[in-house]
């Protein structure tokens, strides 16, 4: 069974985390000392919320916009970090840069950067596992874009056909690279395509990462029990560009205006305080956590030592 409660506390935490990560990237990315990479800002709360739900069996598959389901699952900054920069003691021996981190210890399989390539991977994953018998459900992230991708539908058919443990989560943040998911797509949403293909499915408020939590944890019930495929589309919006740097000049300012006012971390964080979990200064004391974590993070990636020449004909295969 899943964990069915998420502390809110907890929650806003890992949300600043993620958060303080990506704009510690952009500074450094900005300083010449990392390259450029997509972030996730804004769309933390899907990230905590399904992560939050799922066991230490469950596997992970994820896209261009990964730093927020690793941090969430318990991966190091200072790792993390060090691997975008290229340095040794990176996850993959700074080999994958930011978009292709895997770390098999905390069960994240693989980030791809093919738009879908996840959705396709992701049904050899749960056959795997169901031909094996092992336990845990395999969770596999992807956007909207994605969505439009043949895959996504032969990825959801062959589940629903081989019955597979997959839990798909549509991170729909309303942007595929520069152009507006309306511009690409009739419907409203990516939930409804599951039904046609025989998957069960549910749409959830992608910026309120306890309701995230709580839409998860029922897929994953409903996975665990079935064996059936489930998906699980999170509404949200990515408030920065697409790859960095993007000053995001084909955005409508007043879109913009109004999903910053739905900032996932903004509007917990002011529901702690109504609710009196948290006042002002523990919001604060957070946020300092948040920074003294990033402060160490940078120094360990600045202080970790390049690859040694060794290293070039190490993990190739052919």
């Amino acid at each position: 069974m899943t964990i069915h409660s998420l502390d809110p506390v907890q929650a806003l935490e890992r949300m600043m985390l993620i958060r303080a990560y990506e704009e510690t990237l952009i500074d450094l990315h900005g300083r010449g000392r990392a390259a450029g990479t997509c972030t996730s800002v804004g769309q933390e709360a899907p990230a905590v919320g399904v992560v939050s739900a799922l066991t230490a069996d469950d596997l992970i598959l994820t896209n261009h916009r990964s730093a927020g389901h690793l941090l969430a699952r318990g991966a190091d900054p200072g790792r993390m970090l060090a691997e975008v920069m290229g340095k040794r003691d990176g996850y993959c021996g700074g080999k994958s840069g930011s978009l292709h981190i895997s770390a098999k210890e905390l069960g994240v399989v693989l980030t791809s950067t093919i738009v879908g390539g996840e959705l396709a991977l992701a049904t050899g994953v749960g056959l795997s596992r169901t031909m094996l018998n092992e336990p845990g459900i395999v969770a596999c992230f992807f956007g909207d874009g994605a969505a439009t991708e043949g895959r996504f539908q032969e990825s959801l058919n062959l589940a629903a056909v081989w019955k597979l443990p997959i839990l798909y989560v549509c991170e729909n943040n309303q942007w595929q690279a520069f152009v507006r998911r309306k511009e690409t797509m009739m419907a409203d949403g990516i939930a409804g395509q599951a039904a046609a293909l025989g998957v069960e499915s549910a749409v959830v408020d992608g910026n309120d990462p306890l309701a995230v939590f709580d839409a998860a944890g029922a897929a994953i019930d409903s996975i665990r029990r079935t064996g059936k495929p489930f998906l699980l589309e999170a509404k949200t919006y990515r408030l920065r560009g697409h790859f960095e740097p993007d000053d995001q000049g084909y955005v409508d300012k007043a879109e913009l205006a109004h999903w910053r006012d739905r900032d996932p971390i903004l509007c917990l964080s002011a529901r702690l305080e109504r609710e009196g979990r948290l006042t002002a200064d523990g919001i604060a004391a957070i946020e300092a956590r948040v920074r003294a974590t990033m402060e160490a993070a940078t120094a360990f990636a600045d202080a970790s030592p390049y690859p040694g020449l060794d290293a070039l004909t190490t993990d190739v295969y052919a």
